[in-house]
């Protein structure tokens, strides 16, 4: 993973196929797909599935962290300010609040 904790090595998505320490790496300075090395016995993922599901790990993330739903979702107050905002200001004063961060980050 990177430094935000995004998924970024093959590695990261191997760890997601079975539980416990079934994998090392003959060379664990240059972890590459070739380098893979199974120690349960079990059977060895094929490199696409590996890519395939890093790409799902990345997309997964993306849409968690990265998104326009992860960025409004830090920005909107708490459910309990929103209800103050709404019995203070009524629903259009909330709306407004809200209307912001949407114009802020819109939907792509």
């Amino acid at each position: 993973m990177d430094s935000k904790g995004r998924p970024n090595h093959i590695e990261d998505y191997l760890i997601t196929v079975r539980t416990g320490q079934w994998f090392s790496w003959s060379d664990t300075k240059n972890k590459i797909y070739s380098n893979l090395v199974v120690l349960d016995g079990g059977a060895t993922p094929s490199e696409s599935d590996c890519t395939t599901g890093l790409t799902a790990l990345q997309s997964a993330w993306d849409l968690e962290n990265d998104s326009y739903k992860s960025q409004r979702r830090a920005e909107y107050p708490d459910y309990a300010s929103q209800l103050d905002d709404i019995y203070h200001n009524g629903i259009d004063g909330w709306k407004a609040t809200i209307k912001t961060i949407k114009d802020k980050y819109p939907k792509p």
